[in-house]
């Protein structure tokens, strides 16, 4: 797959672990990962405006990785991009525990997200229904729909389905054999 492929969309559900995929892709590769988080999130949790014109500049460029995140984004994303990468982990005994652990790290440790952003108090989850662990729920199977539906549409977009971490091991071995053990 490396070689004449130099661009790439990360997908999955919150928590499934697009980010360090994606991270972990681009040290093997050399090829750049922009998080897309930190393009859309502005202070206090708002959407930039520029948003769309940062994605649209990313694609424009000749390598990337990045997360196919944001409805706003995700058919650009696609159009121009030659593998999506589905890490469709086991949602209750992988994902959610994993997003919960992450959640409550940040939380505590006070880790600065994007532009100045930190996770929100706890009590949140139970105030705020777009909380990451709420959303995560409520979006878990959004994929098994989106992924089939944006492949049969873009001819020239790769799909790779990875349900375990086992698969995503594999797949980084074999295309990236540099690439290690687990981040």
């Amino acid at each position: 797959m490396p070689g004449e492929t130099r661009r790439f969309i990360v997908a999955g559900v919150s928590g499934a672990g697009k980010t360090t995929l994606a991270r972990r892709m681009s040290r093997v590769s050399g090829i750049p990962h922009v998080e897309i988080d930190s393009l859309f999130h502005g202070p206090g949790w708002t959407p930039r405006e520029a948003f769309l014109d940062d994605v649209r500049a990313l694609i424009a460029r000749e390598s990337w990785i990045t997360e196919w995140q944001y409805s706003s984004a995700r058919s650009l994303l696609a159009e121009r991009a030659q593998v999506l990468v589905w890490v469709d982990l086991p949602f209750l005994t992988v994902t959610l525990p994993r997003l919960v652990r992450r959640t409550l790290r940040r939380r505590f440790a006070g880790e600065e997200l994007w532009n100045g952003n930190v996770e929100p108090p706890l009590h949140t989850f139970f105030t705020d229904r777009e909380h990451i662990v709420r959303w995560a729920w409520a979006t878990r199977k959004m994929y098994r729909t989106r992924v089939p539906q944006v492949h049969a549409e873009l001819e020239h977009l790769t799909v790779v389905h990875l349900r375990s971490r086992s698969d995503v091991e594999r797949w980084l071995r074999r295309n990236w054999p540099r690439a290690g053990g687990p981040a």
